[in-house]
């Protein structure tokens, strides 16, 4: 790929949150967790040309571009095949975190409550 604005597979998964949020599942999750997370995703290595994404449970959004309202709850490193395989379901987070497969920063607690079950079933996607 010659361009800079890579395309991720997890650009679709963020484009399927943003419209998951705003149905009544959704705004049950918005209810039940009520933090803010931001994800970094790398095309292949943790730590290089990472796109971010801010999921906030907060507010019920998905956007592109670090957090601006203060520190997220918790901020979370992948590589895209990764991040792909946790919020398909075919990854379980744990696991992913024992491998360095996943970074995490800030509260574990509210780390703990980023499960798959967040993300939109993948027969949406």
């Amino acid at each position: 790929m010659a361009d800079n604005s890579t395309q991720l597979k997890s650009d679709a998964i963020f484009d399927q949150m943003k419209l998951h949020l705003s149905t009544d599942a959704g705004k049950a999750l918005i209810e039940k967790i009520g933090l803010v997370y931001q994800i970094n995703i790398a095309p292949k290595k943790i730590g290089f040309n990472e796109k971010v994404y801010v999921v906030d449970l907060k507010k019920g959004e998905t956007t592109e571009g670090p957090y601006e309202g203060g520190k997220p709850d918790a901020t979370f490193s992948f590589t895209d095949a990764d991040f792909v395989k946790i919020a398909t379901g075919k990854m379980n987070p744990q696991i992913a975190f024992m491998r360095g497969a996943m970074k995490i920063k800030g509260s574990i607690s509210a780390a703990q409550k980023f499960t798959p079950d967040i993300f939109p079933k993948p027969s949406k996607m």
